[in-house]
């Protein structure tokens, strides 16, 4: 039972949650982690996240600087190598013996290898992967499509629970301000993708679509950050911005005239609804989270990696320009999410 307020009731006992999330770098993932640990905090539970002490570097993309200040903060070492790492957060879990251990990607769920004495649980950000999970009490599923995959038995103790997205207004005057950075025109149509400059999310695909569909008047924002930036920068043309890691991205959505996600794989696609949030027109790939949020968004699916069907997906909107519109996102706030978790810890919490 929860109070109006959202903080449990008399006859919900407080748990102690630990949140472990073991990479350096603010994305997705760290937004989902970040949020989830703040209402959970709210609601009322004492919640600790151990994060590496990279994660707290100051540098743009940085994690520790964002979490809220009612969530406990712990950093582990990692010298050199991720390993240290997973070697500290098992040591430091063990000392804890929450009421939960909740672990986030594939270093945080293998430090869960080994402990016992409380439920060990993990989100699949991605996939199942043996190796991460096998070892795992229980799981969430952020996509239907993945249950499928969790072996029968640890399937009987999981459960899928969708992302949420936070309204995030954009700061004031941010669509002119980043147009006029870019030299976009007030009546060109502006292309945008958020996201990681990595294989998976296809940002290599996008750039080759735009070039082969060349709409007139159209122009092309990626923002984000990795390893592929440098290289697509190099094969960049004047109409294509690549600002890099981007630390406010609902400006970056309201400057953008259609979001595209041109992901090879995307397990949910969290930066799908914040482009839904923005009210943005959606070209996307059919990826597993594409598939799932098609209902929503309502355009018509890209295979992922056909340069030629996003480029003819591209050129069919820049040529009838779609406009914003409101999106069914109700079901998605992060407090009912909240709970939907919460109700899943007291399935291995007695009290």
């Amino acid at each position: 039972m929860m109070r109006e307020n959202g903080r449990p009731s008399a006859r919900r006992r407080r748990m102690h949650i630990v949140h472990l999330l073991l990479t350096k770098r603010f994305a997705g993932t760290e937004r989902h982690v970040l949020e989830l640990t703040a209402m959970q905090a709210a609601m009322g539970h004492r919640v600790t996240l151990i994060l590496r002490r990279k994660a707290a570097r100051a540098r743009a993309d940085a994690i520790a600087h964002r979490v809220d200040p009612g969530v406990q903060v712990l950093l582990v070492h990692d010298f050199l190598a991720r390993w240290p790492a997973v070697q500290h957060a098992r040591a430091l879990v063990r000392g804890l013996r929450p009421d939960i251990a909740h672990a986030h990607l594939g270093s945080a769920s293998r430090a869960l290898r080994g402990v016992a004495g409380f439920p060990r649980l993990a989100t699949l950000h991605i996939d199942y992967v043996p190796d991460q999970h096998a070892h795992l009490d229980g799981l969430v599923a952020i996509a239907p499509w993945q249950l499928p995959r969790i072996p029968e038995l640890l399937r009987a103790h999981s459960t899928q629970i969708d992302n949420w997205v936070l309204p995030r207004a954009p700061g004031e005057g941010a669509r002119e301000r980043i147009r006029a950075a870019m030299g976009v025109g007030p009546d060109e149509f502006l292309f945008g993708a958020l996201g990681r400059m990595e294989p998976s999310k296809g940002m290599d695909v996008l750039l080759d679509a735009f070039r082969r569909a060349a709409p007139a008047g159209a122009r092309l924002a990626m923002a984000g950050g990795g390893r592929e930036l440098e290289s697509l920068r190099a094969r960049a043309g004047p109409d294509v911005a690549l600002p890099g890691f981007v630390e406010a991205p609902e400006d970056w959505l309201a400057a953008f005239d259609c979001f595209v996600s041109p992901s090879r794989e995307e397990p949910f696609g969290l930066v799908l609804l914040e482009a839904m949030q923005a009210g943005l027109p959606v070209i996307a790939t059919a990826t597993g989270g594409g598939r799932h949020l098609a209902p929503l968004f309502g355009t018509p699916l890209v295979a992922p990696g056909d340069v030629d069907a996003l480029a003819q997906a591209l050129a069919e909107a820049a040529r009838t320009r779609p406009q914003r519109q409101v999106y069914p996102l109700e079901r998605l706030r992060v407090e009912d999410k909240a709970r939907e978790l919460e109700a899943f810890y007291r399935r291995f919490v007695p009290g």
